[in-house]
């Protein structure tokens, strides 16, 4: 059977910045007049159903393109958060990416690149890998996650070998097949239809028993939903004011402002709804305002506790105002509440949802997290004056900043479940930031505004994805000492220092390099042509056995930097401000430590992070995403807090160093630094992950691996010592979703998940799963 189906070419429909110079005999030549030029590929059908597919691009002469990127658009528009990297071949000639589909596709955007030039090319196809292929490729992957050490791939050889002798290639077969589908058991098809049917459909029972449970609540606070509306097409009002109507927490009000809607349907169904139901209040406003007016017409309206905020063409699933009633019964002092949610792609379609971090105010500066299920306490929205005139398209993240601003962190609740499904329609900001950038510039200045309220020394610029806050560095520089461990490898440890001495913008730094033990003559001899020619770097001496902890901490000792720079000796920079970027955002009050974006030497992602209970213990999210992906709603490439970074580039105040007694010398190798972080957040500090001090990471060159005899020995010692001191924390890390998978690094969903979802969906989880095919 064969991997690939038969090639579907695909035509380019030019879309923005291209000019057709002409055709060739090798292809057809454009030229892109900008750095953002795009394609549509338009093939002979309509969509592209779920599966794997592998896409060619083949040019008519070789090019340097940067960042060439295929986007698939699941009729939510094409967006950053659903891009593919394309791989160009080694003569240029060629780009290629292999991708799945997880739901159906409307259509793929091709961009050859992020700057001016030319490209010619020659054909696009596409091809579909069958069953045979994706089984092929799932195997690989168990493969990958099985074999960590040559004592796994001898243990997996012996019984095949054992399978083969039993029954031949059959019986490999037949057990490769099962050990693929037992992964695909245990993940799930991965789609996010399937998730819905097992763990997020409500059965009749489970809503009546939410409506009896909502009586029995103890404080039963009065919900003002609040909805402007303006010429809303009747389908899309009536489906918006049925799904309020059909909650199964009963105790709200429906507050709509009318703003001097043209359409005539529009009062009809209003009045038609408020003689229905009395809990309908309905407002006509005479003259047209836009949103932000439209909605304080609303608010007048609100006699509730609490604010809930819905467009006028999106809808919430019944049981929103249960949970978030919910929520306010545990957490009494609670005064922003906020959910997980997805989008509406078509009638009954659900797609892309946002499992987002718990409270994250560096990431909710990078983009408006809050939004949506976003609810308010009704006095605190009130405080701070409701909706701002001027702020149209951001108005919801202007009034979450400006909250955000009056009330303490653990006075925002968020509730991981969705709760909200924003309606994908053409104009809207669901379907792409492009429909309305004066939103998104909104937001800019929202920002800017927010910095200069709260006394923060800092810009916000747009940047496509999201907002940079380019933090202020201190008016005056504090001196930063450099620690770098290494044992011999002259290679590795003159390319960091030299790196960092050639291309940091950062001036007042010194350089302690802690020489574990080097005997090759020509790193002694580098070393003391380096310190002789270097006033800002030192060499000290340690013989000891490797202890990656009492190295740093020997150095942090005797170092004369308000700020210490934690680096390997396999590092190379990147971008020569990384360490103004990390000490701007490390002088913040609330900040204990900064993070950098790490790639390997292939240009796939190292670090953007660490998460909790990933892999078991700790491990790194998005890990070798290809560079140009921004991940999972842009968490590879937007500032915000983690539990933990890695200490392979970490920067700390010195004095917290010292509080928190360095770094653990009982964790010699692994699990130091998520430690120390931990320790760091226990003190009430953040630790912040920033995409903009970029490092290449030659990881782990100078060690052994982890996996085999006495190593593995330590690893697990190390392991058992984390978790006898932070294994609450591992069990809930705050920031990474509990509807995400802890088996995988890419953001995929959690099959089950680890919230009472899973628990309460078990029977009809249980009955799907033995139903299917």
């Amino acid at each position: 059977m064969r991997r690939l189906s038969l090639p579907q070419s695909l035509h380019l429909v030019p879309l923005h910045q291209l000019r057709r110079n002409g055709a060739a005999d090798d292809g057809e030549t454009w030229e892109m007049i900008g750095d953002d030029p795009q394609f549509l590929l338009r093939g002979k059908r309509d969509g592209y159903r779920p599966g794997m597919y592998r896409l060619c691009v083949k040019l008519g002469a070789p090019a340097m393109l940067k960042e060439p990127k295929l986007y698939l658009d699941g009729g939510e528009g094409h967006n950053e958060a659903a891009t593919i990297p394309l791989i160009r071949s080694d003569d240029g000639r060629r780009l290629s990416a292999t991708f799945e589909l997880r739901s159906r596709a409307t259509g793929l955007r091709f961009d050859p690149s992020q700057e001016p030039g030319q490209v010619c090319i020659e054909s696009v196809q596409l091809h579909r890998i069958s069953t045979s292929g994706l089984r092929l490729m799932r195997l690989a992957r168990v493969l990958r996650q099985r074999v960590r050490s040559p004592r796994d791939l001898i243990t997996l050889a012996r019984r095949g070998f054992a399978l083969y002798r039993q029954g031949g290639i059959p019986a490999l077969r037949e057990a490769a097949i099962r050990e693929a589908g037992r992964h695909d058991d245990r993940a799930g098809d991965g789609s996010y239809s399937r998730w819905i049917r097992l763990y997020d459909t409500l059965t009749p029972e489970r809503l009546a028993a939410m409506r009896a449970e909502a009586e029995a609540l103890p404080c039963k606070p009065l919900i003002s939903v609040v909805m402007p509306v303006y010429n809303t097409p009747e389908k899309l009002l009536r489906e918006a004011i049925e799904s309020v109507r059909a909650q199964a927490y009963p105790y709200w009000e429906f507050c709509i402002a009318d703003d001097a809607s043209t359409a005539p349907h529009v009062r009809r169904i209003l009045n038609e709804y408020a003689r229905a139901d009395r809990r309908i209040k309905v407002v006509f406003r005479e003259e047209n305002g836009h949103i932000s007016r439209a909605s304080n017409s609303a608010l007048e309206l609100a006699d509730g506790e609490w604010i809930a905020l819905l467009d006028h063409d999106d809808v919430l699933p019944a049981h929103a105002l249960y949970w978030v009633a919910r929520e306010i019964n545990d957490h009494p002092d609670a005064k922003m509440i906020y959910s997980d949610e997805d989008k509406l792609v078509e009638p009954g379609v659900r797609a892309d949802p946002y499992f987002k971090s718990d409270w994250n105010l560096y990431l909710f500066r990078s983009h408006n997290m809050f939004s949506h299920l976003g609810v308010y306490r009704s006095d605190l929205i009130r405080s701070v004056g409701g909706f701002r005139v001027g702020f149209e398209g951001a108005q919801d993240y202007d009034l979450a900043l400006r909250c955000v601003e009056q009330v303490d962190p653990s006075e925002i609740r968020h509730i991981p479940r969705v709760l909200y499904h924003w309606r994908v329609i053409p104009g809207s900001t669901s379907m792409n930031a492009d429909e309305k950038p004066y939103a998104m510039l909104a937001g800019e200045r929202a920002l800017n505004e927010h910095l200069v309220r709260t006394s923060t020394n800092g810009t916000a610029v747009l940047v496509g994805y999201g907002y940079r806050i380019h933090y202020a560095r201190p008016e005056i520089e504090p001196k930063v000492t450099i620690v770098i461990p290494t044992r011999d490898r002259i290679n590795l440890i003159r390319t960091a220092v030299l790196s960092i001495k050639e291309k940091t913008t950062y001036r007042n730094y010194e350089i302690i390099i802690v020489d574990n033990g080097s005997v090759e003559a020509e790193t002694l001899s580098w070393f003391k042509d380096i310190t002789s020619k270097a006033n800002d770097v030192r060499v000290i001496r340690d013989d000891s056995p490797f202890n990656f902890s009492r190295l740093n901490n020997r150095a942090a000792n005797i170092a004369e930097g308000e700020f210490l720079a934690f680096v390997n000796n396999d590092v190379e920079v990147i971008t020569p401000d990384w360490l103004t970027e990390m000490v701007s955002i490390c002088s913040l009050p609330d900040v204990g430590a900064t993070g950098a974006r790490l790639w390997h030497q292939n240009d796939t992602l190292q670090h953007a992070g660490i998460v909790l209970g990933l892999g078991g213990l700790a491990a790194h999210p998005h890990r070798d995403m290809p560079r140009g992906h921004h991940g999972y709603f842009g968490r590879a490439s937007l500032i915000q807090e983690f539990s933990a970074v890695t200490a392979a580039c970490l920067v700390t105040p010195k004095h917290l160093f010292e509080e928190c007694g360095g770094f653990c010398e009982d964790l010699s190798v692994a699990y130091n630094d998520v430690d120390y972080c931990l320790k760091l957040r226990k003190m009430g500090k953040k630790i912040v992950f920033t995409p903009y001090a970029e490092l290449y990471h030659y990881e782990s060159a100078t060690r052994a691996s982890d996996l085999t005899g006495e190593q593995r020995a330590r690893l697990e010692r190390e392991q058992e010592i984390m978790r006898s001191r932070w294994n609450d924390w591992i069990e809930r890390d705050p920031y990474y979703n509990p509807n995400l998978t802890l088996n995988e690094a890419n953001f995929s969903l959690a099959f089950p998940p680890r919230t009472d979802a899973a628990e309460a969906y078990a029977p009809r989880a249980a009955n799907l799963q033995a139903a299917a095919p």
